[in-house]
C-alpha cells in the first residue's frame, strides 16, 4: 500500500464501490486459498487480516474518500466452501467511519424469503446503500428465476444491485465455481425491471464488449471496472468510460483482488478526460447509490474540493 505522505493530487476523493471486508473475521471463514492470494498476489503480510481502521487509513494514502463493503453471500451455507458475511459485522464495521463506509447486503438464492428480509433490513435499519449478488456461487446465470425476487426488492427499496459478470476465478482449489455470468444475460433483466439500477461488476471480462452493449441500450444498466488491475483493462472499456458514455461507468477495486490505491493511481494513468475521470471515480457513484447527504465531504467540501457531486 501507498505510504499516507503519498498522497494522490486530486482535488476531490474517489468512491471505491466494491471492497470485500478481509479482517480477521472473514479469514477465518476461509472462503479464499491461498491459492488465489497468490494469484492475485495479496502481500502475505495482509493475508490473516486488516482492521478496518487500517483500511480506511490506506484509503486515505490514496485520497479514497468513501468504499462501499460488501455482506457477501458466498454460496449455499450446506455446502462446504461457502460462508457468509452477516448485515450486522458490516453495519459494525461501516460504523467506525460512517460517512465514508457504506454497505452492500449480499443476496443468498439458497434462503430466498430469509435473504429478502434481510436485505430489508439492512436497507431501513442499517442505511446500506445496495445489493451485491454473485451468480457463480449458486450456479445459476444472473437471468435465472431464482434471482428475480432480489431484484423486485431493489426496485422496491429504490436501491440498485450489482452483481458478478463475465469469468469467474477459482477461489478454492478444492471447488471451481462455473463462470455463468454472461453479460448478455443482464438484456433480459433490464427489459423485466426498467426502473432497477443495475451494475454489471468485474469488467465482464472476456465478454467486454458485450457488457459494453448491454450498458449502452439500457438507461439502468451500467459497467463498474474493478477486479482487474486498470493498466490491464480492455482498450473498448476504457474507451467507452472516457468517450463513449461517461455517465455509465464506475470504480472499484474489489479489494482484496486489487489493492485499491494502486487501482486509483492506474487509472489516472489511463489519458481519461479530466470530466470523465471525475465521473468515472467518484460523480457517477454518489448519484447512483445516493451519497449526495451521507459522505464526509458533504459537511466539509473544502477536504475534497468544491460540491460532493
Amino acid at each position: 500500500m501507498t505510504d499516507a505522505n503519498e498522497r494522490i493530487a486530486r482535488d476531490y476523493g474517489a468512491i471505491d464501490i466494491l471492497i470485500n471486508p478481509h479482517t480477521e473475521h472473514e479469514y477465518a471463514d476461509r472462503t479464499l486459498d491461498e491459492g488465489f492470494f497468490d494469484k492475485v498476489r495479496f502481500p502475505v503480510e495482509d493475508r490473516k487480516g486488516v482492521p478496518i481502521p487500517e483500511l480506511v487509513r490506506r484509503l486515505d494514502s490514496g485520497n479514497i474518500e468513501a468504499a462501499l463493503l460488501v455482506a457477501a453471500k458466498n454460496g449455499d451455507l450446506r455446502m462446504k466452501g461457502s460462508s457468509h458475511w452477516p448485515i450486522e459485522r458490516i453495519a459494525e464495521y461501516c460504523s467506525v467511519a460512517p460517512d465514508r463506509l457504506f454497505g452492500l447486503a449480499g443476496a443468498d438464492a439458497s434462503r430466498i424469503s430469509e435473504s429478502l428480509r434481510d436485505i430489508e433490513r439492512a436497507v431501513t435499519e442499517f442505511g446500506f446503500v445496495g445489493v451485491h449478488l454473485l451468480p457463480h456461487w449458486f450456479g445459476e446465470a444472473p437471468d435465472h428465476a431464482k434471482f428475480y425476487p432480489f431484484y423486485a426488492k431493489c426496485v422496491e427499496l429504490d436501491v440498485p444491485i450489482m452483481m458478478q459478470v463475465g469469468h469467474c476465478l477459482d477461489y478454492q482449489r478444492d471447488r471451481v465455481l462455473p463462470s455463468v455470468g454472461r453479460p448478455i444475460t443482464l438484456d433480459r433483466i433490464a427489459i423485466d425491471f426498467p426502473e432497477l439500477r443495475l451494475i454489471g461488476i468485474h469488467v465482464g471480462w472476456p465478454w467486454t464488449e458485450e457488457m459494453i452493449a448491454v450498458a449502452y441500450k439500457h438507461e439502468n444498466v451500467y459497467i463498474a471496472g474493478d477486479a482487474y488491475a486498470p493498466k490491464y483493462w480492455p482498450k473498448e472499456f476504457v474507451h467507452f468510460a472516457d468517450r463513449w458514455r461517461p455517465e455509465k461507468a464506475l470504480w472499484g477495486s474489489d479489494w482484496p483482488a486489487v489493492d485499491p490505491v494502486r487501482s486509483v493511481r492506474e487509472v489516472e494513468e489511463l489519458g481519461m478526460s479530466e470530466k470523465s475521470q471525475r465521473m468515472f471515480l467518484r460523480d457517477n457513484a454518489i448519484k447512483l447509490f445516493k451519497l449526495e447527504k451521507r459522505l464526509r465531504s458533504a459537511s466539509t467540501p473544502a477536504r475534497f474540493g468544491g460540491d460532493a457531486a
